[in-house]
């Protein structure tokens, strides 16, 4: 967008809100320079400053619903996460976890003095035009002007010799005439073409900060009156007319960009403490900035120095990216990965991680979502608990474990209060029954999620199906795959994309063929469990070895794993 005067720079600190205009779950309305934005301080303290639009239909941000870590569109109910404005949820696609692509704009921003600063395009530095000392800020003044006029006038009433100052594009330090020689900032915010805010600091008094306060205020208001009498003389220019480009529902539902097992971020070891018997959390904190946006059940790949790559689920709250936390439990019979990390890995080292992945979302949709642990299985759900319980959505934590000290996170998880239930130290027998239990018959809109040991999850789903449970509420996450693999078989795969046939021999899976052949092709566990290299078969019978996809998922062979699953016909042709 071009603007009518070179004085008003993208790139430039200008003040948009009031430090006071941002009360808690408040969603504030600013402008700069014609665009709207939605600025709104999370229960971290942190600002955000973005495009003041759902990137569905275009409804303004401004009247969504600050959550304290999510702010939610009020017509189809789209959330972005604080901090990085990346869509976290779409409702009309509950089961789905939305592409990482899908991100709000953001836009530069520092608080400081009782002002939130902004800018259209990032400034050099974060110096701000403010010099030393204790400011305190004053009212902020609309005035029905042009930023220019309002300037000049600013310029125009300084007391003759005080020795403008000029701080911004559009800011100016003066002493105001019968102001017994106090200093004030005065920056104009360039809200349009014809309309801008005059807002201040002035130094602060030893005492009498009210009567000094008033008094500004007085100046500042005849001011805006006599500019505002000035433009009424003169034609105003037009608007400006900011650009805004929905997203559309077809880019909302794509599936995410395809990426390898790469390791994509660095970050680093900011904590690390005993988060449970034999098991260690670790807190990964961005070396700048935040971390990307994650949702409810997202994995990392941890890169480790010792070249091992290991899956570990987020068990953070919505909105919290400056780290992630995971917690890792050591295995008895570590082939190099768990042990290498609680023994190894010190506070301040920096490791490789992949960004976030999401093969068990939560839906936000259930009038009560059960959420089922066992043991370390805990830490994706944690995650969903945090969401859940953060909306005021119906929950219940069911947490198994063999004794209180073998609970993982138990401080957190002790945080969610009366939604937490334990059960410990119970046999199969006494576990099979309370499963049973907690599951009770099926009816509308419950919906369960289960992560834990692979008998635990077995019998949890056989449990739900005996009780009336679809196959679609009922959610699950394997540690591993720890179902026999065979690789004896030999066929061919067509790959409808690339236009490319090849042959899978024995002792190979279809994903080690791709990549010999350089298909990039995304995978996390490679056992089969995580559903990352989930792929569509177009024409042919895959033989399923997973233990990710339910038996609805199975019967229709209209999806397969590349890493471990094969095919029972002789030729597979894949969406590829």
């Amino acid at each position: 967008m071009e603007y009518p005067n070179s004085e008003l720079r993208r790139a430039a600190w200008y003040p948009i809100a009031s430090s006071e205009d941002l009360p808690f779950r408040h969603v504030y309305h600013g402008q700069l320079l014609g665009h709207e934005m939605a600025v709104w301080r999370a229960d971290d303290g942190h600002v955000n400053v973005w495009e003041n639009r759902c990137l569905h239909r275009g409804v303004r941000l401004s009247i969504g619903i600050n959550e304290g870590a999510e702010l939610k569109c009020q017509y189809h109910g789209w959330r972005y996460a604080n901090r990085s404005a990346g869509c976290t949820y779409i409702p009309a696609h509950p089961a789905d976890a939305p592409a990482r692509r899908i991100s709000n704009r953001t836009y530069p921003m520092l608080e400081a003095h009782g002002l939130v600063w902004s800018a259209l395009d990032r400034p050099d530095g974060d110096d701000l035009p403010v010099p030393q000392g204790d400011w305190l800020p004053l009212r902020p003044m609309p005035v029905q002007s042009t930023p220019e006029a309002v300037l000049a006038g600013l310029a125009a009433r300084r007391v003759t010799g005080s020795g403008l100052e000029r701080l911004t594009p559009l800011g100016v330090a003066m002493v105001l005439a019968g102001m017994d020689g106090r200093r004030a900032l005065l920056y104009v915010q360039p809200v349009d073409s014809a309309r801008a805010v005059i807002r201040g600091l002035v130094e602060r008094p030893a005492m009498g900060t009210l009567e000094v306060l008033r008094r500004f205020d007085t100046r500042l208001a005849a001011l805006r009156d006599a500019l505002e009498a000035e433009a009424l003389q003169h034609e105003q220019p037009a608007p400006l007319v900011p650009v805004f480009q929905p997203v559309s529902i077809e880019l909302a539902t794509m599936p995410d960009l395809t990426i390898g097992r790469q390791a994509t971020l660095r970050v680093r070891v900011a904590r690390k403490w005993a988060a449970g018997e034999g098991v260690t959390g670790l807190e990964l904190a961005a070396l700048e900035g935040h971390l990307p946006t994650f949702q409810p059940g997202a994995h990392i790949d941890l890169h480790l120095p010792n070249g091992l790559v290991r899956q570990y689920s987020i068990t953070n709250g919505p909105g919290e990216l400056l780290a992630y936390r995971i917690a890792v439990k050591r295995e008895p019979g570590s082939r190099g990965g768990s042990a290498a990390i609680c023994d190894e890995l010190r506070v301040g080292d920096v490791v490789a991680i992949s960004e976030p992945r999401n093969n068990f979302p939560l839906r936000r949709d259930a009038t009560q979502s059960i959420l089922i642990a066992g043991g370390i299985g805990a830490t994706p759900l944690l995650s969903m608990a945090k969401a859940l319980q953060r909306s005021r959505l119906g929950f219940a934590f069911h947490a198994f474990a063999r004794s209180e000290a073998l609970l993982p996170l138990a401080d957190e998880l002790e945080a969610l209060g009366d939604d937490l239930v334990r059960h410990l130290g119970l046999d199969p027998d006494e576990t099979a029954a309370q499963i049973r239990d907690i599951l009770g018959p099926y009816s509308f809109s419950r919906q369960v999620y289960v992560c834990g040991p692979a008998p635990m999850l077995e019998l949890t789903r056989s449990l739900a199906a005996e009780l009336g449970w679809p196959d679609e509420a009922v959610h699950f996450e394997y540690f591993s795959n720890t179902r026999p693999i065979d690789t004896s078989s030999s066929f061919v795969v067509e790959l409808a994309r690339s236009a490319l046939s090849l042959t899978v021999p024995p002792g190979k899976s279809i994903l080690e063929v791709l990549r010999e052949n350089g298909i990039a092709a995304p995978s996390s566990c490679e056992q089969g469990a995580c559903g990352t290299c989930l792929t569509r078969v177009l024409k042919g019978e895959p033989e399923h070895q997973d233990v990710y996809l339910n038996a609805s998922e199975r019967a229709a062979n209209t999806t397969m794993m590349t890493c471990v699953s094969r095919a029972r016909s002789a030729r597979l042709v894949l969406d590829i």
